[in-house]
């Protein structure tokens, strides 16, 4: 927040004084304390931006009270002031965590100087809180986990409790079920909050630069290390370090890796020095990890060093019921995203939705739903903006859905949108519509051939030149 309030403390009448008017006139709230023990009983029952303590003062010292401040309301900046014979003093001060200082005698200038840098720090401060507060609320879970579904609520339940603390969670699941979307919702739910959240993925990275971007490297460790590289655990630092495909982690690494989560430190290659990190570690994978231990191929003890707490998200096939939850979800970002006049879909759209079996499960999902809304005109998506499911196969073969039926409903929903109290000439227009993708289509299939192409739609040649040149077609020829 902008700096508004003010505490003074100093024993002599002067200088409480001079500051009290010099800063009410700058339209400041000035409170003034005449010995640490008032400065302190003001600090308790008001919320101070700036405090101004005169490092010595009856009862407590302004030195003495630094650190209570700081506790207790570690938002607000503190000034010190001091004589020149007490510099000493005053370093000690800014070792303690004050804000900055200021020497006695001093000129108006000199105070108005440290206003100016505290409103500026004020503002950046607000600023990051703005920010942090902004990503928290975009990566709440309500918001980025969509799901009423019995499923996902066990999820959010194990969420709520782990995200607080340091603890190593696993997320398994199937490719496409939101880990990393968990991930980030623990990290942007924690204590870790304004840090870094790196994600790696470890199936996506050659065995042989792994390490190097989990660990870094020095200066000439290998042929073509021409400077110090940084690693993921270092740029990670006081954050969270995401291991996604962690079942694909060379077993030479899994060790080192091993020895991070014991030891809280990394060596670099090439190095000797070891380097504490301060990192949480979130891994991931759709494997089976415990098969892979019983072959061997994924070390055990790391295994139970990262499977403290595990979370395993459902496919979308099993939470069905948040189908129509995530349909609005997808539809409205792609609104927002792509600008697509889709606003949602029909009962039965949302039907044929609930059917699939979604092997990519929800990544799948917005996918499909994100190329619908863009190719359909229609406000209300329906199964005929999704060919590729639509319809169960009958005996002979064909989708249950014949052609008139779904350009039946296409028109019905079109129509919807439209006053045809207003509307004329609708007959030419529906026709003009649906002619000219029909014999773009047709043009396309015979590769450009005219002939072939009018006699597919039983119409003379002639007459198919003329559709062409008016409804601007681009004939396309192999």
């Amino acid at each position: 927040m902008p700096i508004r309030r003010i505490l003074v403390a100093d024993d002599e009448e002067s200088i409480r004084w001079v500051l009290s008017k010099a800063l009410a006139k700058q339209g400041f709230i000035v409170d003034v304390a005449v010995n640490g023990i008032e400065a302190l009983k003001f600090f308790r029952q008001q919320s101070y931006d700036l405090a101004v303590l005169d490092i010595k003062m009856p009862g407590i010292s302004g030195l003495e009270l630094l650190p209570q401040f700081l506790e207790e309301r570690p938002e607000t900046l503190v000034v010190i002031m001091t004589a020149e014979s007490t510099m000493k003093n005053a370093v000690e001060a800014m070792k303690r965590g004050a804000y900055d200082y200021i020497t006695k005698p001093f000129d108006l200038e000199a105070l108005d100087a440290i206003l100016l840098k505290a409103r500026k720090a004020s503002d950046v401060s607000e600023e990051v809180q703005r920010l942090k507060d902004e990503v928290k609320e975009h990566y709440q879970l309500d918001r980025t986990l969509i799901g009423t579904s019995q499923p996902m609520q066990e999820v959010y339940k194990v969420m709520g409790k782990v995200a607080p603390s340091d603890i190593t969670v696993l997320i398994t699941g199937e490719s496409g079920t939101g880990k990393e979307l968990v991930a980030r919702a623990l990290h942007f739910n924690s204590p870790r909050l304004g840090k870094p959240f790196l994600a790696i993925n470890c199936a996506a990275i050659p065995r042989e630069l792994l390490e190097s971007e989990l660990f870094g490297f020095e200066k000439g460790a290998f042929t073509g290390a021409t400077e110090r590289k940084i690693g993921k655990f270092e740029q990670a630092s006081g954050g969270t370090l995401f291991l996604d495909e962690i079942g694909d982690m060379p077993l030479e690494l899994q060790a080192k890796l091993l020895r991070v989560l014991q030891e809280k430190e990394i060596t670099r290659t090439g190095g000797a020095a070891a380097i504490p990190v301060n990192v949480r570690i979130i891994a991931a994978t759709n494997q089976d990890l415990k098969e892979k231990v019983r072959n061997k191929e994924f070390r055990e003890d790391l295994y139970y060093r990262l499977n403290v707490v595990p979370i395993g998200i459902p496919a979308l096939r099993d939470r069905q019921d948040d189908i129509p939850l995530l349909v609005d979800f997808f539809i409205q970002r792609a609104q927002e995203e792509l600008g697509v006049t889709a606003r949602g879909c029909t009962e039965e759209t949302l039907a044929l939705l609930k059917k699939n079996r979604w092997p990519g499960n929800v990544r799948e999902l917005e996918n499909t739903l994100k190329r619908a809304a863009l190719l359909s005109p229609d406000q209300l998506l329906t199964p005929a903006d999704f060919p590729n499911l639509a319809g169960e196969p009958t005996e002979g073969g064909e989708n249950s859905d014949s052609l008139e039926a779904m350009i039946s409903r296409k028109l019905r929903n079109s129509l919807s949108q439209m006053n045809l109290q207003e509307m004329d000439s609708l007959y030419e227009m529906v026709l003009h519509q649906m002619e000219r993708p029909l014999i773009d289509i047709i043009l396309e299939k015979t590769r450009g051939n005219q002939v072939k192409a009018a006699e597919i739609l039983g119409i003379n040649r002639n007459t198919l030149r003329k559709k062409i040149q008016i409804l601007d077609i681009d004939v396309k020829k192999d």
